[in-house]
C-alpha cells in the first residue's frame, strides 16, 4: 500500500503528463488548413462578407477584438492577399456577427476560411496559419 505522500506524487506526474500530451497536440492541430467536411457546399457572398469576393480567392478571418494571434494572423493574411493577383483578404468581427459565426461552426480566434471565386470554402485554419500554409490552401481554391 502506498503511503498518502507517494499517491500525490503519482496523481500529480499522471496529471502533468496528461497536460503535456494534450499540450503538444492542441499545438500541432492549431493553426493548420485542413479540409473540414461539413464546410463542404457552404458558399459566401459579398452580404455576408461585408465586401467583394477575391476574382480567384478570398482569405476570411474571423477576428475578435482582444485576440492577440488575431493581429498576426491579419498581417499573415494581407501579406499573402498581396502576393498573389486576384486574392481578396476579408476580416470580420466575430463578435459583430454572431449568426454567420453559429452557420459556420467557429468556435475560437483566428479563424481562416479559404474561399474559391465563387464563395465556396475549400479550407479552414483555426489559430494563427503559417504563410506556407496559407499560399499553398489557395492552390486548391484557384
Amino acid at each position: 500500500m502506498l503511503g498518502p505522500v507517494t499517491t500525490g506524487l503519482v496523481v500529480c506526474v499522471a496529471v502533468l503528463a496528461a497536460a503535456s500530451v494534450y499540450g503538444v497536440l492542441h499545438k500541432r492541430r492549431s493553426g493548420r488548413v485542413r479540409v473540414r467536411g461539413r464546410d463542404d457546399g457552404k458558399r459566401l457572398g459579398a452580404a455576408e462578407l461585408g465586401g467583394e469576393l477575391g476574382e480567384r480567392a478570398t482569405l476570411v478571418q474571423f477576428s475578435s477584438a482582444f485576440c492577440a494571434p488575431c493581429r498576426a494572423t491579419r498581417r499573415v493574411l494581407d501579406e499573402v492577399a498581396g502576393m498573389v493577383p486576384g486574392v481578396t483578404h476579408v476580416e470580420i468581427d466575430a463578435e459583430a456577427h454572431l449568426d454567420l459565426v453559429r452557420e459556420l461552426e467557429i468556435l475560437k480566434t483566428p479563424t481562416v476560411l479559404v474561399l474559391d471565386a465563387d464563395g465556396r470554402v475549400v479550407r479552414r485554419a483555426t489559430g494563427q496559419p503559417r504563410r506556407a500554409d496559407v499560399i499553398a490552401a489557395l492552390g486548391e481554391a484557384v
